[in-house]
């Protein structure tokens, strides 16, 4: 067994990152979603989104987001439609079945729980890891 208490801080962050993201993967995979999915069913709660827009806000190229948004459509939680003020634009909407797995998966926040169950301070590590992000992207 590794001894963690020699490994580097970024060490740490990284392997604990990928096993929370490990553990939140299967929270979705219960509901048929990957991450790239629940992301999309999230910025669709303010409304209907392009397919160049749901990509900006997760974080993805257009070309990623065209397989999510196809299995999010297949298994009825979006559909697409023709903008009818541009009709070269698709706008992307939630269905109610998307926006209702979008919130049984909200309720009791299971993401915060996997962290918060395994933390004695997660008011701290959440400050100190919005400081570590601002921080990074600030430069």
């Amino acid at each position: 067994m590794d001894d963690h208490a020699s490994w580097a801080t970024g060490r740490l962050l990284l392997v604990a990152a990928r096993l929370v993201e490990r553990e939140w993967n299967a929270v979705l995979a219960e509901r048929g979603l990957t991450h790239a999915g629940f992301l999309t069913l999230h910025v669709l709660q303010d409304g209907p989104r392009t397919q160049r827009e749901l990509a900006a806000h997760t974080y993805v190229e257009e070309q990623t987001i065209r397989p999510v948004l196809d299995r999010l459509e297949r298994d009825g939680h979006i559909v697409r439609e023709r903008d009818t003020a541009d009709r070269r634009r698709v706008m992307v909407s939630r269905t109610d079945l998307g926006g209702r797995t979008y919130a049984e998966i909200m309720k009791g926040d299971p993401a915060e729980r996997i962290i918060a169950d395994r933390v004695e301070d997660p008011g701290a590590l959440r400050a100190e890891l919005i400081r570590l992000i601002t921080g990074i992207r600030s430069r």
